[in-house]
């Protein structure tokens, strides 16, 4: 909600800050995308006063508005950056290139091989190499602690269930992260692909519709099977399998003795969506 990122700056007293994205995340403690941004945007004016500096990823337009008038802006992304990368694989695994650093293009970081699913996940790992050579940690030790990391807590996890690969991405969902994580699903190279869903929490007078959107976005692709949990998902328009919560998609998904399939599991935390593996 407004003001809560401003309090905890008082207290923290930050020098550094980031602002990955300004996504549909929290629309009605924010007051909608516009207050989104401005609630988000607290970081930066406090560190704009206080004469600190800012990682801003400097594909996202709204970003470099926001970051107007800020001492120090060290930028990232895919165009026009001090840190510049770009993405050379993603299935499922993203495989990132740096093209240019702000002392030139290390050997050690040209091409780092993640263990993380989703393009979307670009802009992370370049975030991860602008701050770690900014504080000078050695080239190689970015990249082998990228290269290592396994995510474990369902975010973009990658899991292996006999013949299945199921993708774990259940640690939160709203509208933009979702789309995205459709989109890249939708993308990957596999066969029996598998979408369930949970319900997006906190968007407040956005809900229907937003959700109303991700069904119909899912209705331009095709796919496996289509699974549905929770509220306001039984409340739009959609022909697709709906549960009333995530224990009931476990006991249609253990049923189903799926064998070569691609699953994305995805939905906001309260959905518990990671019970559909337990």
């Amino acid at each position: 909600h407004q003001k809560e990122i401003e309090g905890y700056c008082l207290y923290a007293l930050p020098t550094h800050g980031v602002i990955t994205n300004c996504g549909k995340a929290h629309l009605e403690g924010f007051g909608g995308e516009e207050g989104v941004r401005k609630g988000k945007g607290e970081l930066y004016d406090f560190i704009r006063a206080n004469k600190g500096t800012v990682f801003a990823n400097w594909d996202y337009d709204y970003l470099r508005t926001m970051a107007a008038g800020i001492e120090q802006v060290i930028t990232y992304g895919t165009v026009a950056s001090d840190y510049q990368g770009s993405l050379q694989q993603a299935d499922p695994f993203i495989k990132v290139k740096i093209d240019k650093t702000p002392g030139g293009t290390l050997s050690e970081l040209e091409t780092i091989s993640s263990q993380l699913v989703g393009a979307y996940n670009l802009p992370n790992i370049l975030l991860a190499v602008a701050v770690g050579l900014h504080f000078n940690v050695p080239p190689q030790r970015i990249k082998e602690a990228i290269e290592n990391y396994t995510p474990t807590n369902s975010r973009s996890q990658l899991i292996q269930r006999g013949s299945n690969q199921i993708i774990l991405d259940a640690y939160n969902a709203n509208p933009s992260s979702m789309k995205l994580a459709i989109e890249n699903f939708a993308a990957l190279r596999a066969d029996k692909k598998v979408l369930m869903l949970g319900s997006m929490m906190e968007l407040g007078d956005a809900s229907l519709m937003e959700h109303q959107a991700i069904a119909d976005l899912i209705a331009q692709h095709p796919w496996q099977a289509v699974v549905f949990v929770g509220s306001p998902f039984d409340q739009i328009k959609h022909s697709y399998l709906q549960f009333a919560n995530a224990t009931q998609a476990a006991d249609w998904f253990r049923s189903q003795q799926l064998e070569g399939a691609t699953i994305l599991i995805k939905g906001s935390r309260s959905m518990k969506m990671e019970t559909i593996l337990a």
